[in-house]
C-alpha cells in the first residue's frame, strides 16, 4: 500500500491549513482522518462541509450516530467504527444500541431499528430501496426529509470510510477501548 502523509497544520498543503485549524478548534486536536485527507484540500473541505450539514439535519444526534455507525459497519471501516463508538458514548447513547450497531444485530429501540434498517438498505442497495421499505421507514415516524438526510449521512461516510481504506488511517488515542473488528468476518 502506498504510504500517505499524516499532515499537521504546519506542513499541510496551504489550502488545507485553515480547515485543519477549524477541525483542531472543534475537536481539540486534528484526527488522523482529517490529517490524511489534507493531502486533497478539496476532499477535506467537502468532508467537513458534509459533516457540518449532517449535524444540522433534522435527525437527532443519536439518530445521526445510528446512520454513521450503520454505514461504517456496512463499509467495514475500523477507524470510523471506533471513532463513532466513542462519539456515541460521549452523547450518552444507550449501550445496547451501540453494541447492536457494532455487532450488526437489530437495535433494541424500534424507531432507531427502523432507521438502522433503512440506512442498511440505502448502503447495500446503493439507493435503490424498494418503495415498500421507504414506506416502512415513514410509518416508523420518519419523514421524506429524513429519507434524504440518510443519503447525506451515508455520503459523508463514503468519503471518510473509503479514505480510511485507501490510506490505512491509524486510530487516534481518543478511540482507545473502542477498537472494532467486523463480527461477520471472524
Amino acid at each position: 500500500m502506498s504510504k500517505f502523509t499524516v499532515y499537521t497544520q504546519d506542513n499541510a498543503p496551504e489550502a488545507s491549513k485553515p480547515i485543519l485549524g477549524e477541525v483542531k478548534k472543534a475537536f481539540g486536536f486534528v484526527p488522523n482522518l482529517q490529517a490524511n485527507m489534507a493531502e486533497s484540500p478539496e476532499l477535506l473541505a467537502g468532508y467537513t462541509a458534509l459533516w457540518d450539514f449532517f449535524a444540522k439535519s433534522s435527525l437527532t444526534p443519536h439518530e445521526q450516530q445510528v446512520v454513521y455507525l450503520t454505514a461504517n459497519f456496512e463499509h467495514n471501516c475500523h477507524y470510523c467504527m471506533a471513532g463513532h463508538t466513542t462519539l456515541a458514548k460521549m452523547i450518552k447513547m444507550d449501550a445496547g444500541v451501540i453494541a447492536a450497531l457494532r455487532e450488526g444485530t437489530p437495535l433494541p429501540d424500534a424507531k432507531l431499528e427502523a432507521l438502522h434498517r433503512f440506512t442498511t438498505l440505502v448502503v447495500r442497495e446503493r439507493g435503490f430501496v424498494p418503495e415498500a421499505d421507504v414506506e416502512v421507514f415513514l410509518v416508523a415516524g420518519y419523514t421524506r426529509r429524513n429519507v434524504l438526510e440518510v443519503v447525506l449521512g451515508v455520503a459523508t461516510k463514503v468519503m471518510s470510510n473509503y479514505t480510511n481504506h485507501l490510506v490505512d488511517t491509524q486510530l487516534d488515542k481518543f478511540m482507545a477501548g473502542n477498537e472494532w473488528t467486523n463480527p461477520t468476518q471472524n
